[in-house]
């Protein structure tokens, strides 16, 4: 090793590149020193030190804003390759002691957040050195994600079959057809979806699951499907049914409170529940980590066990 380099290792700490690394993501000595619980003139030393260490300046105030260095840009890039490799080190530590670790990055279409902080439980308590992130988005970001190869895994109702795309269906998907309690189509005698759908659809926009599941629906029975109002989530949906805008078809788990209250009440129509399941989602071509192979085996090992939990859930309704 050049002794330049021994010098600059023997200078250097882990500590200075961390707080290095929150002042470049945020642009701010102050929210670095929040999220690290650090005073600002704790921060300004570190900073300064590496920059004596590296006898370079890494941020310039020009004016009142933060700016990054040329050399800070390189540095930059630097530190997130040594952080990489060092996450890598703990992943391979713990697999030698036969353990899982390092991180799982999950996405989550809207309708399935009612679903993932269950599945969350069981594998973070058997797998406590897993860092999980969980992104919630709507379902033409998932795809896009997904093309992209950003995340580990991507929660999803309809899996697209023009991709090549592994899955594992792991829970049931109900979409239940619903409207507020005191509807008129609840006197209807067997209301078929034609005479539902002109009580005012609410649905979600193009391209979201539910919406999808349901216009496939519509399809194959060669029916209708007149849409009242457009709504940007499945919550917002739920809402418009309570205050009486409409009806809708929504997933099961988005509404048991309301079921189980009374405030909403199901229709029944021919064909419905509309049966789907959620599915864990990644590319065909992916090597998984040792903590996405960890998640992908206990949703596996656990399909009983979810379906009775949720039917649990779902008692009274």
């Amino acid at each position: 090793m050049p002794l330049s380099v021994q010098k600059l290792v023997g200078r250097l700490t882990l500590r200075q590149l961390q707080v290095f690394l929150s002042v470049y993501q945020t642009r701010s000595y102050s929210k670095t020193g929040e999220l690290m619980g650090l005073t600002q003139p704790a921060v300004s030393s570190q900073i300064r030190q590496l920059e004596s260490a590296l006898q370079v300046p890494v941020f310039e105030y020009v004016g009142r804003k933060l700016f990054c260095t040329a050399a800070g840009e390189v540095l930059a890039s630097s530190v997130n390759v040594v952080f990489d490799e060092l996450r890598f080190l703990q992943t391979n530590l713990a697999a030698l002691e036969g353990q899982v670790a390092g991180s799982l990055k999950l996405v989550a279409v809207n309708t399935a957040q009612y679903v993932v902080p269950y599945l969350l439980k069981g594998f973070v308590v058997s797998h406590p050195q897993v860092n999980v992130k969980v992104s919630v988005v709507n379902r033409a970001e998932a795809l896009r994600r997904l093309n992209d190869n950003q995340d580990h895994i991507v929660i999803m109702g309809i899996v697209p079959d023009e991709k090549p795309l592994a899955s594992l269906p792991f829970l049931d998907n109900e979409l239940v057809a619903v409207a507020n309690a005191e509807h008129p189509i609840h006197k209807a005698h067997n209301p078929s979806f034609v005479e539902f759908a002109k009580a005012g659809l609410l649905s979600r926009e193009s391209g979201s699951g539910s919406r999808l599941a349901l216009e496939l629906f519509c399809q194959e029975q060669r029916l209708p499907m007149p849409v009242l109002m457009e709504l940007g989530s499945n919550d917002a949906v739920k809402h418009g049914v309570l205050a009486g805008l409409g009806v809708a078809v929504l997933p099961k788990l988005s509404i048991v409170p309301e079921l189980q209250m009374g405030v909403l009440k199901a229709v029944p129509l021919k064909g419905f529940p509309l049966r789907r399941s959620w599915c864990a989602v990644y590319p065909k071509g992916k090597h998984p980590t040792p903590a996405m192979r960890a998640f992908l085996a206990y949703l596996g090992d656990n399909l009983n066990t979810f379906n009775e939990m949720f039917a649990a859930r779902c008692v009274g309704i």
